[in-house]
């Protein structure tokens, strides 16, 4: 009966120890929350370099549209002139 008594009776330190965990773990909680959700946040989303480069391609793939007809319609207009002049 006696080591009942002694055993629910914690000594200091451990009461300590087991408070600053506890801390611990309340501070560190919102910090790991955050955490997570920044990495998923990095996964799911699409990187502002893949958006860029899309956004590029779909640009250039534009100008060489534009400058196949300028130089083709340039060049019929270019020739026409030529006959009129002769």
């Amino acid at each position: 009966m006696g080591r009942k008594d002694a055993s629910s009776a914690k000594i200091p330190m451990d009461q300590y120890r087991k408070q600053i965990g506890k801390q611990d773990y309340k501070k560190n909680k919102p910090m790991l929350k955050a955490a997570r959700l920044k990495a998923e946040a990095k996964k799911t989303a699409p990187g502002i370099k893949e958006v860029s480069l899309i956004l590029v391609a779909i640009l250039v793939f534009l100008l060489a549209c534009y400058a196949f007809f300028y130089f083709n319609l340039s060049e019929e207009d270019d020739l026409g002139l030529e006959k009129d002049g002769n």
